[in-house]
């Protein structure tokens, strides 16, 4: 059986406290007609006849997103009402919606729907049983519903009795009047837990659907003391789990991605008192200058039938692809089956993590290629959660820029940040993991000066860490982040460990290192008054 699909005896029911079962679609959504739990053909057929989509050389489902070649953060919403309202974290991030306007604005794309052909796709979140979250998506494209397919958990049969918990309704093409109806924009993303609804308009950007249910699971795992992650993950063959933390562009997935490890998930995960679990069924891989040789099994995943690409160059004759081109977007994507990697764990579930990686693609091209952490050290870096902003990950990202996303995935957590950390915390100390900083961004210099680090090094980094061998060296503690770095590796040369040697002007190094620092000396006071004493005792701070 494929590892994604679930046999009938397995399906299981949710156990969310409070969470009532929506039975049915909206009553409010009479459209033309509804398609139900397709086959990936099926949505194939529905999706070209309808011209939403061609088909690559390779089977592929080649889709065009623009405008929206990425998320849109300041258009997601979170309405206001009494179940969550003390829960949630409210400010720049996680913004309020009013709960009336939310239901004026559902009657509009409900009225809109009613007049089209529909798609529906019951799945579930969450590989393990006891935590898994049935979702029924129902899209306006058929190529949304494949998108779907292809990422979340999919029964081999759709249940007679499947009883959603949460709905998404996507609604591509209706557009939303900011005036009318308060949103920020055309484009809406808006969480209702009242209605255990998640309702998405004026984009197609398919990206909007994973990280909206992605944001749910943020926000009820937490409440049954289960750590929800955005991470991937794999396992060795001596049974030991690691954990990628990252955001887009710093090679988390690229990383976990491994023949000698089987792969647990890519992207989203909880952390129980069991172990770990995917939530997904499958990967949203980023694809731009995607490399055969060094990330083959991803190359492969995204050259099969049934893989969708969106916003990937293609030569419009041969429909060969130009994974190089970044005409459309920086952010090229692949969504497709867990199982179109070769190497996976079956049923998506792992023992309890034996080392933490946390991945950031410094743009100052200061912090060091690898760094031991203490316990309150992989707590601080996690409420940090700094990386370079890849472009094209977000609207209006032109170019890398420096930024702090806490937990790794700040746009997506519900709760404080403490909430998450304290659960990090309790979970490392409690199963003695091993906790890692890897740097694959910059060296020598920053962003344009510099080069990206070898991926070559990153890997041999990454095997020293999880063969345990690194943890032996010997290390020596660097001024500026107060991180423990190793003097030597087998296969990375010495001058690479140190991030001070690669640059040919030592006082400029100084000088962006005191200044990095200080940005996450700032970045920390937000967190101060509810980080333990430990924690901020951790933190950087910068030499005089």
């Amino acid at each position: 059986m494929q590892a994604r699909r679930l046999s009938a005896a397995k399906r299981g029911t949710s156990c969310f406290p409070g969470v009532s079962a929506i039975l049915t679609l909206p009553d409010a959504i009479k459209a033309t007609r509804i398609h139900a739990n397709l086959s990936v053909p099926e949505l194939y057929e529905y999706a070209i006849r309808r011209g939403e989509a061609i088909v690559g050389a390779d089977g592929q489902l080649i889709v065009d997103t623009s405008p929206h070649t990425g998320r849109s953060p300041n258009d997601k919403f979170f309405v206001k009402e009494p179940s969550s309202e003390s829960h949630i974290d409210w400010g720049k991030t996680n913004k309020p919606f009013d709960a009336h306007r939310f239901d004026e604005l559902f009657a509009r794309v409900a009225a809109y729907l009613s007049e089209r052909e529909i798609f529906s796709l019951d799945c579930y979140l969450g590989a393990d049983e006891r935590y898994r979250l049935p979702v029924r998506v129902i899209t306006e494209l058929a190529w949304h519903s494949l998108f779907a397919r292809d990422l979340f958990i999919v029964p081999e049969t759709a249940p007679k009795d499947f009883s959603p918990e949460f709905t998404v309704v996507d609604a591509a093409f209706f557009e939303a009047d900011p005036q009318r109806d308060g949103t920020n924009s055309s484009t809406f993303i808006l969480v209702n837990f009242a209605k255990r609804m998640i309702l998405i308009g004026g984009t197609r950007y398919a990206g909007e659907i994973k990280k909206s249910v992605f944001t749910i699971m943020n926000y009820l795992l937490p409440l049954r003391d289960v750590l929800s992650m955005h991470c991937s993950a794999n396992v060795g063959v001596d049974g030991d789990v690691a954990i990628f933390f990252g955001l887009s562009g710093t090679g988390k997935t690229t990383l976990s991605a491994d023949p000698a490890r089987p792969l647990i998930g890519d992207d989203e995960h909880g952390w129980s008192a069991d172990g770990i679990f995917n939530f997904e069924g499958g990967c949203y891989a980023k694809v731009i200058r995607l490399s055969q040789v060094a990330e083959p099994e991803i190359w492969e995943a995204i050259h099969r039938f049934g893989t969708v690409l969106e916003n990937v160059e293609y030569d419009p004759a041969t429909r060969t692809l130009d994974l190089d081109s970044q005409a459309k977007t920086e952010n090229t994507r692949a969504a497709y089956p867990i199982e179109f990697i070769p190497n996976v764990v079956g049923g998506s579930k792992g023992g309890h993590p034996k080392n933490i990686v946390m991945l950031t693609a410094d743009a100052f091209g200061v912090l060091p290629p690898v760094a031991k952490l203490s316990r309150e050290q992989a707590m601080y870096h996690f409420l940090s959660g700094y990386t370079a902003k890849v472009a094209g990950t977000e609207r209006g990202i032109t170019e890398p820029q420096a930024t702090f996303s806490t937990c790794f995935g700040a746009p997506f957590m519900v709760h404080h940040p403490t909430v998450y950390a304290r659960l990090l915390g309790q979970n490392i100390e409690k199963h003695d993991v091993g906790c890692w900083l890897v740097n694959t961004g910059w060296t020598g210099g920053p962003y344009g000066v510099g080069s990206r680090m070898s991926i070559a090094h990153t890997r041999a980094m990454i095997y020293a860490i999880l063969d345990g061998s690194l943890k032996s060296a010997e290390f020596e503690r660097e001024p500026f982040f107060g991180l423990d770095i190793p003097l030597r590796m087998h296969d990375v040369p010495s001058d690479v460990l140190n991030p001070r040697n690669a640059w040919k002007d030592r006082a400029a190094y100084d000088a962006q290192a005191r200044k990095l620092a200080g940005l996450f000396a700032d970045n920390f006071k937000q967190f101060e008054a509810l980080a333990s004493p430990a924690v901020r005792a951790a933190a950087i701070k910068p030499p005089a």
